[in-house]
């Protein structure tokens, strides 16, 4: 289950709103709405976001909660690892093998782990990734 589907799921069964009703309501079909709240579709769009606040009559800090979750709710993700160095790479390959061993304390540990060490980098680091310079045409140069 993704963080915006558990949210999803606790704001219907607080109303007392079955599935197939809420489907209906913002017209959509019941095993969308099913797979949503299970964490088995992704993202969903930014317009659907806004008929579900509207749906709950969520505003303000409700509705900004609701879709800072639904952008952390992809259950399906992709590391790009080019372009990081051996040791994070490693840990990346780690994360995904252990994740789902992993229980809710060591989980909020890291969590917190990974915020102080961004809150301690400066605001003006530089991105490890390095783009390639480009030649008069826009492509590549090669370098001899």
């Amino acid at each position: 289950m993704t963080p915006f589907g558990e949210k999803l799921r606790q704001l219907r069964q607080a109303r007392g709103i079955l599935q197939r009703e809420m489907a209906a309501a913002l017209e959509i079909s019941a095993p969308y709405l099913s797979a949503l709240e299970h964490g088995r579709r992704g993202t969903p769009s930014a317009g659907l976001i806004h008929q579900v606040c509207q749906y709950f009559g969520l505003i303000w800090d409700e509705a900004d909660e609701l879709t800072a979750l639904a952008k952390t709710s992809r259950p399906r993700l992709r590391l790009n690892a080019a372009g990081l160095t051996p040791a994070q790479t490693a840990l990346a390959n780690r994360l995904t093998r252990e994740l789902r061993h992993l229980d809710a304390q060591t989980i909020e540990t890291m969590r917190e782990l990974l915020d102080q060490a961004r809150a301690s980098q400066p605001a003006s680091a530089p991105s490890p990734r390095k783009k390639p310079s480009k030649g008069s045409k826009g492509r590549p140069r090669m370098v001899k």
